[in-house]
């Protein structure tokens, strides 16, 4: 089964973790990808600033583009990754690896892809 794994965090993030503890968080990540690489399918990837976002959203008659994010909540999605795995339960146990879940205002969503 496929999953979009989302990498999200909010702004305790930058008031919680010191730059140093930023930096090997980081560098713990990658040896994440290294770790799980047999399950990681179709190009996932870091996403720019939300500063560089653009919007359409519906607008009556015609789709309204805006720029910047339009996000309900306060968190930002930092990247995505899909991987393929044998279920829900297999994907939480990668996820509940992730390094950067060890800082507060972090947080990966687990999404299953429609198939048709």
């Amino acid at each position: 089964m496929k999953y979009v794994i989302m990498f999200t965090t909010t702004p305790e993030l930058d008031a919680a973790a010191s730059p140093e503890q930023l930096e090997q968080a980081y560098r713990r990540t990658y040896d994440w990808f290294g770790t799980h690489r047999e399950v990681m399918t179709e190009s996932g990837a870091q996403l720019q600033p939300v500063t560089t976002a653009t919007t359409v959203s519906h607008g009556g008659d015609e789709p309204v583009v805006a720029d910047g994010p339009f996000l309900e909540a306060r968190e930002v999605i930092g990247g995505f990754q899909v991987i393929d795995v044998p279920d829900l339960d297999a994907a939480i146990a990668i996820v509940k690896t992730w390094p950067l879940l060890e800082l507060p205002g972090v947080a990966v969503e687990i999404r299953p892809i429609v198939v048709h």
